[in-house]
């Protein structure tokens, strides 16, 4: 996300850019921590809030894109990417609400 994100105006430094690099960094450190837990009700927590930040991104970067601050182009294969992992977090989600 930090290369896309620099793509980005330097006005944009304390907003959009910054509101996206966060978020993605959200994602992942949100799963280790919810592993860390000692429940899986902990774990699915974070998960969701993982999923949470997900959702923050990709919100973040049809909000750039309708900004003109980045072409359509090249946010289908983020986009692609951000599907497949809210799949991967989703599974993991219902593995834990069905165990």
């Amino acid at each position: 996300m930090y290369p896309l994100a620099d793509v980005l105006p330097s006005e944009e430094k304390f907003g959009i850019r910054s509101q996206v690099t966060r978020a993605s960094i959200s994602i992942p450190s949100n799963i280790a921590e919810g592993c860390s837990r000692n429940s899986d009700i902990e774990f699915k927590r974070f998960l969701e809030i993982a999923m949470g930040s997900l959702f923050e991104v990709e919100t973040q970067l049809i909000i750039a894109q309708e900004l003109g601050f980045i072409p359509e182009t090249e946010l289908i294969t983020i986009f692609e990417l951000l599907n497949k992992e809210a799949k991967m977090i989703n599974s993991l989600i219902n593995k834990i609400k069905n165990s």
